[in-house]
């Protein structure tokens, strides 16, 4: 017999294949013209995808190329919308209320997901940049990084503001997304130092500017 906790596991894990199946080539067809470096995802175990975020489409691209099932943190926002209610519950994203200072179902959620083996997929700025650039980022990709032992991926998108800016109701056609994936970052050197805010800041640091470089190269 199956549990209904299996059960719901996989419909969540059907549900993301099937939205990717059906998705993914029209994004691809439409949108995402190029896409570098996707040989640097690791084909198995864990790690940590990380990009600057400016776009909606920032999720719905990498969910298009990622070949592997990734998990993103999705703000509470999303479980309010009527659009996106289906679709982050329905592909099991985890939800993070931003206004709350206990998060201690996320830490839960997000380490079961890195102790199976899985990928986790952050943006450290937790929300669309106004403008386009990277704004402020929050440091606990580097937390989750250290605590779990897992590479980070650092990923570069470029495009996908013009598609669909926070000030835009709809996308745009006729704008192209670029994606480039950078090689994993391994932090070691930090497993056994103290999980200060400065080493948590110099880390989180060191990736943002690994997707800089990406984006600009």
């Amino acid at each position: 017999l199956v549990s209904q906790n299996q059960q719901k596991w996989y419909n969540i894990k059907m549900f993301y294949w099937i939205l990717k199946k059906i998705f993914g080539p029209f994004v691809r067809l439409i949108w995402l013209k190029k896409v570098e470096g996707l040989k640097n995802i690791p084909k198995t175990g864990s790690c940590i995808i990380v990009s600057n975020h400016s776009s909606y489409f920032d999720f719905i691209s990498l969910m298009a190329v990622c070949p592997r099932r990734v998990y993103f943190l999705a703000a509470e926002k999303f479980y309010k919308s009527k659009f996106w209610y289906p679709l982050v519950t329905g592909t099991g994203q985890i939800k993070v209320n931003r206004d709350s200072s206990d998060k201690k179902e996320v830490y839960k959620k997000v380490f079961s997901i890195l102790k199976n083996g899985q990928i986790l997929g952050i943006f450290p700025e937790g929300t669309r940049s106004p403008d386009g650039k990277i704004g402020k980022t929050f440091t606990g990709v580097a937390k989750f990084a250290l605590e779990a032992k897992v590479p980070v991926v650092p990923i570069g998108i470029t495009g996908a503001y013009e598609v669909m800016s926070r000030h835009n109701k709809r996308p745009k056609l006729k704008k192209n997304i670029k994606i480039k994936i950078g090689k994993p970052m391994y932090f070691e050197e930090y497993y056994k130092k103290e999980y200060n805010e400065n080493n948590l800041r110099k880390i989180t640091d060191e990736i943002m500017e690994e997707i800089k470089k990406l984006l600009n190269s």
